[in-house]
């Protein structure tokens, strides 16, 4: 009777968060009703000028200032020859009614840090969606990934995401700082080129679904528990019911379908992987994922942007929505659900990766 109780408590907490959730979202949405919704904005930040700013601060503490006074005016000498010539490029263009925009190729960076529901998705597509829009050939796209997976449908949209670019002849590299597990890997090996480093955490291709069972504290507390489906496999697992040894085989059935398809998926981006070795669930440091093939290099973002800024030109490309008070608190509110009923409720209904 007190484990009742208790199990009682522990029910009334979990409904008082989720009532104050609701009622901070209901605010929410009506006040922007009344105001209107809020666009984001797209955020280009040039990291090549970040990079030379970096290094002419450590020189001018470094190098005698005559030098590097002169060094400067041979720049802008160097500088002003190449607008010069930019001009009278532009200029004969004109001229001979060739007015089409011309630009050096770039790399542009894009971040993802994955939730378990893949929620950055939505910016994801904007900031692709931007580059695709004014990509020209030789273009490059740096994406910055760390995630350790999560929901199979929502990183499998995040997956189609990045074959946008491949699909538009751009060059993917994929950098995995920390880690890229699961649903993440699945993102990288759409990469032409995957870049780990030494620590990061790597693989884990796998699918797995969990959940508790209470019937057996229903049934010792003379709690009856019903569920009404139509369809004989709406629901295979349930948490409060008694599980039979079909709805578990057809439950694991489903796992291991979408297992193969993981491991499709991985084969037709990476066919030179051997599955077998690598698609058991078991995760790898990035030098451990270098010898069975799962990533192509050892280096990490840093140096591949730092080398990059040293030829051309590097844009950062991040989509922000700008948000109220009232839409900061909602989304702390909707983290607070996430954690409170995602472990509890969606790992028991939709496989994870």
């Amino acid at each position: 009777m007190e484990f009742l109780f208790e199990y009682g408590l522990f029910f009334a907490k979990i409904a008082t968060v989720v009532i104050a959730i609701v009622g901070v979202l209901v605010l929410a949405k009506a006040l922007n009703g009344r105001h209107g919704s809020q666009k984001g904005e797209l955020e280009v930040i040039d990291l090549t000028e970040q990079y030379k700013d970096t290094v002419d601060q450590l020189e001018s503490h470094l190098f005698d200032k005559a030098l590097l006074k002169a060094r400067d005016k041979a720049d802008k000498k160097s500088d002003k020859e190449q607008d010069k010539a930019r001009q009278n490029e532009v200029k004969q263009a004109v001229k001979n009614g060739n007015l089409a925009i011309t630009r050096e190729p770039r790399l542009f960076v894009i971040d993802f840090h994955g939730s378990i529901d893949a929620r950055e998705v939505s910016s994801l597509r904007q900031e692709i969606s931007a580059i695709l829009a004014i990509a020209i050939e030789g273009d490059e796209v740096l994406l910055r990934l760390e995630t350790g997976g999560g929901m199979v449908h929502a990183y499998g949209l995040a997956s189609s995401q990045l074959d946008r670019l491949k699909a538009a002849g751009i060059t993917l590299t994929i950098a995995v700082d920390k880690v890229a597990a699961s649903g993440g890997y699945m993102m990288a090996c759409v990469a032409d080129k995957i870049v780990s480093a030494p620590f990061a955490i790597v693989g884990s291709i796998g699918v797995i679904a969990q959940l508790p069972n209470f019937s057996k504290v229903l049934k010792k507390n003379d709690i009856e528990f019903e569920q009404i489906t139509a369809g004989e496999f709406k629901r295979t697992l349930t948490m409060f019911g008694e599980n039979s040894d079909k709805a578990r085989e057809k439950f694991k059935e489903e796992i291991e379908e979408t297992h193969g398809l993981f491991k499709q998926f991985i084969a037709v981006h990476r066919p030179d992987l051997d599955l077998n070795k690598v698609a058991t669930g078991e995760h790898w440091f990035g030098q451990q994922a270098l010898e069975l093939g799962l990533v192509d290099q050892i280096s990490t973002s840093d140096d591949l942007i730092t080398e990059a800024c040293k030829a051309r030109e590097v844009l950062q490309v991040k989509y922000v929505r700008r948000k109220k008070l009232i839409e900061k608190l909602s989304g702390a509110s909707s983290e607070a659900a996430d954690t409170l009923l995602m472990k509890w409720v969606a790992r028991g209904q939709r496989p994870f990766m």
